[in-house]
């Protein structure tokens, strides 16, 4: 079977699937009850193809108006046109100098001519009532009005589905539909002939059945329809830092009205549509709307910034122009009908093993209608009646008719591939309280394989909570941890010195530092920015003195490739200076001067080099992130289209950061190594510095390689073949590095990798991974976007849990294979042989449909959402090229059916014997208690299936409640179904010794399940 299905159904990848592999598994996919419920979470490929080529059309537009509006402002530059524009009333009546309409048609056009007309960027802020400098006020009221006029920034989504349609999908089902027709026949014929009611019974027993299987069906993908609208919610959860009332606060993108003033940096996702008001360097990358890869340079001569478009270098102050549905991005998610998410890989193998078995099943019931027919036909011609049919006949063919239909029901099983989808969307609903949010549902199934996990060191293995402890400055290395130490610090140094150090602190940083609602001193930026901020603050500095002292000429970002960021500033006497900071080494060797304990400019000679160096060393040693400070003198001729110098510069220090490792990061790296998961650390910081996290951490073994990237670059591929396997730490990386690491990984060595990222330039290994993780507090919008799990407390024991919340999921839908591929067998071999043997079957055509229940429905709710036990990360990994359907689950399938095949059969032969029935009655007690039998072996061996090779099953098993709950409803209504609806189920009532010897019976494929866990067999 295995390689059945991986030849016909193994093509679909976790991600990056194509289109041909999605569209095979569908011609090859057959014998399929219920196509709408069946692929309810597969992709709509005629749908997607209709969309892309919408979109491709909606960016040619756009792509087209961009270049019409840049050719345009050839002629245009320079001329400032009357305007013609007339505000409408309502705007105007509210103060605003300008309507929502004729803003979105300047931003979504790129109309400088129309922009000019009004006066320039700062004039629309003036009409649109906000200050650039302090955003919009706080008055409730105004923001109404505002909202009113302007719209609100959400976008339209599709409703919610409600229950009644679940309940629809589920009546399409064409088994059930035969079914119902064959209930309505009943009715007719059997009240016809037997009368009112006695004549109903059988045909609302069928009915009952088939609305018992819809709601019981429709509830259960109702709360799954429920559980990922939550989960879609939380996706979309993005916040901005915005400038409202003279304070800067985070702001969710939903909340953002026209006039606020947005602060961006890289990558960023632009929130609305909006005007470029101040800023640095600032690359759009448009390509989400116009297709273009090629970044577009945003700054006052092309102020335009549309939403869904993603920031790839700078920064900058944007105002909110247009919201909502009028933008770019919401006209052009409002054109687009999705076509789904790609389905996963099991989703797909379990298709088809739900088509082999739907074949034979076919097969099965066909006959099986075929032989009791053929038993009647044969009756009828040896009683000479042949050619009298009373309707008692009709309705004996009618029964036959859908005990068929039944055995099809009971054969397909269409919820293997929807347990799938349940497991995955409990697991995920589960990982969301363990802060993980995935982002799409094969990154859960294929989270489980994993058999390498790359991580980031700054924020996943440590805390992120930075500060500077310890300062090289002038040649003196001091302690500064405490702000005494600092202060003492600020005192020995010259003046002119500390100067320099305020200057290139407060000036070249991403950082912020403002003052809250409360008066209280607030630090923004990255925890390495607020690091050297709170370090330049403790010496005395004062950050906007500094800042108002000197003018901003060109800032350069930090940039990973680079490992360093850069400013030009303008000093007040009219000198330009350049400052740079970034990794210790990369910095210290672009310098060929230093400031000596005097504060004096002196030439870097080789016994200073040695003396930094190994200062670097101690202090990466000491597990401390280092940075060094640097400056230059400039030309007073440069513009902020020069390049800013890289060598030539003047060391002004070095200082390093402590960033402890997290709690319980040991422990997970050790869970992971016996779980067969290899760690490696990937990251930018100094080689030596990653080796001492890495030694603590316990990453770093005995016989593993620490390697820097520049030295990975070179290998050859022989080389890169032999020591990737030892790689267990890389440092001083670069984004490429990862890429090329992953890359090799997943193809020469053909591991299962998981790799975290956090910056935008991480979006290529992100996307090349098997799994990407993207960290939700220091994680960039783009490194999100590219992500497939978003670990929300940056967290590398939330990494794990992930991993055996995946291992979970696989071993969850194993088991329920397991139990319904059981099932599956005997129902279907004990129906067909007792037709063929006896003549008659011995589960009705009720019967039958609510053991399809049981081992359908309520049994993917029961095994399909086990929580997760420490056991599943002892074992290995499944890897790439597990078999799903392994050895040990068809031993312990044909092991559990054969013993449930001869109870069943026993009973039938010997059953009345046995019991010591007599009388006319004792051909139904006998099917009851066989009926009675069967479903007790189900609710047993639904126990036994908790564990597929441990022989104690009951661990945990009260930690479960949705399990504890379905088997007991599972029991009551069995009891209900015998003991009171014997009309209708074709039961009657048993006696406390036939429910012990039944309950006995079913108990008995509990050891039998033990014993044959026992029976060894190869994976």
């Amino acid at each position: 079977m295995e390689s059945y299905l991986n030849e016909n159904f193994g093509g679909v990848k976790a991600k990056h699937s194509s289109d041909e592999a999605l569209g095979r598994w569908r011609k090859v996919v057959g014998v399929v009850k219920n196509p709408k419920r069946r692929f309810r979470f597969t992709a709509n490929l005629d749908k997607r193809s209709e969309a892309a080529a919408m979109k491709r059309s909606n960016q040619e537009k756009l792509r087209v108006a961009v270049l019409v509006s840049k050719a345009a402002l050839q002629f245009i530059h320079g001329l400032a046109p009357a305007s013609e524009y007339t505000v409408p009333d309502e705007f105007k009546a509210a103060g605003y100098g300008i309507c929502a309409e004729e803003l979105s048609s300047i931003v979504e056009s790129h109309d400088i001519k129309k922009l000019k007309s009004h006066g320039g960027v700062e004039s629309l802020a003036s009409k649109l009532c906000v200050s650039p400098a302090d955003g919009l006020p706080r008055s409730k009221r105004r923001q109404a009005l505002r909202t009113e006029l302007f719209g609100i920034n959400r976008f339209a989504e599709t409703e919610s589905r409600s229950f009644w349609v679940f309940v629809w999908e589920a009546l399409q089902d064409t088994t059930l539909m035969i079914l119902a027709a064959c209930a309505f026949f009943s009715l007719v014929v059997g009240i016809a002939t037997e009368g009112w009611p006695k004549g109903a019974h059988d045909g609302l027993g069928i009915v009952a059945s088939i609305l018992l299987v819809v709601f019981v069906t429709a509830t259960s993908d109702y709360r799954q329809s429920l559980q990922f609208k939550d989960l879609d919610k939380e996706k979309k959860k993005i916040t901005v830092q915005v400038t409202r009332n003279g304070y800067r606060q985070k702001l969710s993108i939903y909340d953002l009205l026209a006039g606020d003033i947005v602060h961006l940096s890289i990558g960023d996702q632009v929130p609305a549509d909006g005007l470029f008001l101040s800023g640095f360097s600032l690359l759009i990358n448009e390509s989400s709307l116009t297709g273009e890869s090629e970044p577009v340079a945003v700054n006052a001569e092309n102020p335009f910034l549309l939403s869904g478009t993603k920031v790839q270098d700078g920064s900058c102050k944007m105002l909110v122009t247009t919201v909502g549905m009028r933008t770019q991005w919401g006209k052009l998610m409002a054109t687009l009908s999705e076509g789904g998410d790609d389905e996963t890989p099991l989703q797909v193998k379990l298709n088809g093993v739900a088509t082999i078995i739907g074949k034979i099943g076919l097969i099965f019931a066909v006959v099986t209608f075929a032989v009791l027919t053929e038993g009647l036909f044969r009756r009828k011609i040896m009683d000479g009646s042949y050619l009298s049919w009373t309707g008692d006949d009709a309705m004996e063919l009618l029964e036959f008719f859908a005990i068929a239909v039944t055995i099809v029901v009971v054969a397909v099983p269409e919820g293997l591939p929807l347990a799938v989808t349940l497991s995955l969307a409990f697991a995920m609903k589960k990982m969301m309280n363990d802060k993980a949010l995935v982002r799409h549902l094969a990154a859960c199934e294929t989270m489980g394989s994993a058999t390498t996990i790359c991580s980031d060191k700054t924020g996943t293995l440590t805390t992120n909570h930075m500060t500077v402890v310890k300062a090289c400055i002038c040649g003196k290395i001091k302690d500064v941890e405490n702000s005494s130490d600092a202060k003492s610090l600020f005192t020995e140094l010259p003046e002119s010195v500390m100067t320099l150090i305020s200057q290139s602190i407060f000036n070249n940083t991403g950082g912020d530092v403002v003052f809250n609602k409360d008066g209280r001193r607030e630090i923004l930026g990255t925890p390495t920015e607020t690091a050297i901020l709170e370090f330049g603050l403790s010496l005395g500095g004062d950050f906007l003195a500094v800042r108002k002292a000197s003018t901003l000429v060109k800032v350069e970002p930090f940039n990973s490739a680079k490992k360093r960021m850069g400013v030009v500033i303008q000093l007040p006497e009219g000198a330009m200076r350049a400052h740079s900071k970034g990794a210790s080494e990369i910095i210290l060797a672009s310098c060929n001067r230093y400031l000596n304990d005097q504060g004096n400019v002196v030439p870097l000679d080789d016994a200073t080099v040695a003396h930094l160096n190994a200062t670097i060393n101690s202090f990466a040693n000491e597990a401390l992130r280092t940075l060094c400070l640097a400056y230059i003198e400039v030309d007073e001729g440069f513009s902020a289209n020069d390049q800013i110098p890289e060598d030539g510069y003047t060391c002004i220090g070095i200082v390093g950061i402590k960033d402890p490792v997290r709690p319980g990061v040991k422990e997970s790296v050790a869970i992971c190594r016996s779980a067969g998961i290899m760690v490696r650390m990937v990251t930018g910081d100094n080689i030596n510095t990653a080796k001492a996290i890495a030694r603590e951490c316990g990453i770093l073994t005995e016989g593993g390689i620490a390697i820097e990237g520049p030295d990975f670059r070179t290998k050859s591929a022989e080389e890169l073949n032999e020591l990737i396997p030892k790689i267990q730490v890389m440092a001083r990386s670069s984004p490429l590095d990862k890429h090329t690491l992953v890359k090799h990984l997943r193809t020469t060595f053909d591991e299962v990798v998981a790799v975290t990222g956090d910056g935008t330039n991480d979006a290529p290994a992100l996307h090349e991974a098997d799994i990407g993780l993207a960290m939700g507090i220091a994680g960039t919008e783009v490194a999100k976007e590219s992500a497939d799990v978003i670990i929300l407390d940056d967290n590398f024991s939330t990494i794990v849990t992930v991993a055996k919340w995946g291992r979970s999921v696989y071993i969850n839908i194993q088991k329920f294979v397991q139990f319904q591929l059981t099932v599956n067998v005997v129902a279907l071999v004990v129906n067909f042989s007792s037709a063929c043997l006896t003549g008659s079957a011995p589960l009705t055509a009720v019967q039958l449909l609510w053991v399809n229940m049981i081992m359908d429905t309520l049994g993917a709710l029961a095994l399909a959402t086990e929580p997760p036990n420490d056991e599943l990360m002892k074992r290995t990994p499944v890897g790439r090229k597990g078999n799903f359907i392994s050895n040990i689950m068809w031993r312990n399938i044909l092991g559990q059916a054969f013993y449930q095949f001869l109870v069943i059969w026993y009973l039938q032969t010997e059953g009345k014997w046995l019991f010591g029935l007599k009388g006319e009655n004792s051909d139904l007690v006998l099917n009851t208690l066989i009926f009675n039998c069967f479903v007790f072996c189900q609710v047993f061996n639904e126990v036994s299936s908790r564990e597929m090779e441990r022989i104690n099953v009951f661990d945990g098993i009260l930690d479960n409640n949705v399990f504890i709950a379905v088997l007991s409803s599972t029991v009551i209504f069995q009891f209900i179904i015998v003991q009171f609806l014997g009309d209708f189920a074709n039961t009657t009532p048993l006696t406390f010794t036939q429910w012990f010897n039944c309950i006995f019976i079913g108990f008995i494929g509990m050891p039998i399940a033990a014993a044959v866990k026992l029976i060894p067999v190869d994976f």
